[in-house]
């Protein structure tokens, strides 16, 4: 099981390269960053924590864009792997943003993975353009015509949100496959999406017993006839072993741990105990 670190980044605080870079050498897998272009502020869509229009993090408004963030990471990192948690495609344009990745998968050597979610915030998602209730269905076209672009030679989509006729797009992806990770409340609903169209889940801090969900999950996953293993990567943990061994007895394939919203010399020892905590090499003794 695999340890990564995810930094709500914003215009204060330590910066993702930095963050990265700390997170590298003490030896976590994945740099995670989340996505908000913007929070409308009148909005009738609660938070999923708070159950409300308020917002636990005023971050949330201070959010910087998660693609230029992880360039910066990549730039000061060889080895982590650079990821969201979680991007909203559907406030892009698709084949910009498919050239956004492509490029930083590119530039970074095939380090990119793409975790996704539908977007609580259906106001925000409205200033973009997308009905709340049409979000998996721009989603799922978003990935598919991306995908294309990124394997197809002369790549072309049509569907209700994307349309584009045959196109050249490079650079292509390093990777084969760039894998892609939904972000979401557990329901065998959107179990059976992640399963037709994603690599695999990525939890929600609420999702405390994975127990049941990880087993429905993978129940549904070979009912729709896939014969690989989902990642399952587990979102807000605490680095209590007992858990974590738990965890892994699950088949969570990574632990995602948050940093602290404190100062950058705060944020880099901190990392450095929580290494220690989990038993992470640094990575120069790899």
């Amino acid at each position: 099981m695999d340890y990564g670190i995810v930094l709500f980044t914003s215009d204060r605080g330590i910066t993702p390269a930095a963050a990265a870079r700390a997170a590298e050498e003490a030896g976590f897998a994945t740099f995670y960053v989340p996505e908000h272009t913007h929070i409308p502020v009148k909005r009738e869509s609660p938070h999923p924590r708070t159950g409300d229009a308020s917002l636990p993090d005023d971050r949330y408004s201070r959010t910087l864009d998660p693609w230029v963030a992880l360039a910066t990471a990549a730039a000061v990192t060889s080895r982590i792997r650079l990821s969201t948690a979680v991007a909203l495609p559907v406030e892009s344009d698709p084949i910009t943003l498919a050239k956004t990745i492509a490029s930083l998968d590119h530039l970074s050597g095939g380090r990119v993975t793409l975790g996704t979610g539908f977007g609580w915030n259906v106001d925000e998602l409205t200033d973009h353009g997308v009905p709340g209730n049409r979000r998996r269905t721009a989603l799922r076209e978003y990935l598919e015509a991306m995908s294309a672009l990124w394997t197809s030679e002369e790549a072309s989509y049509d569907g209700e949100f994307v349309s584009f006729g045959p196109s050249w797009a490079w650079p292509k992806p390093v990777q084969a496959h760039i894998p892609v990770l939904l972000g979401a409340g557990p329901s065998e609903k959107t179990f059976r999406w992640i399963a037709r169209h994603t690599d695999g889940w990525l939890t929600t801090p609420a999702d405390s017993d994975l127990d049941g969900h990880v087993a429905l999950l993978k129940e549904i996953w070979r009912a729709e006839g896939r014969i690989d293993v989902p990642r399952i990567c587990a979102l807000g943990e605490r680095p209590d072993p007992e858990r974590l061994a738990h965890l892994d007895s699950l088949g969570v394939t990574e632990v995602i741990f948050g940093l602290p919203d404190r100062s950058p010399e705060e944020v880099e020892a901190w990392i450095g105990r929580l290494a220690g905590k989990v038993g992470l090499a640094p990575a120069a003794a790899h």
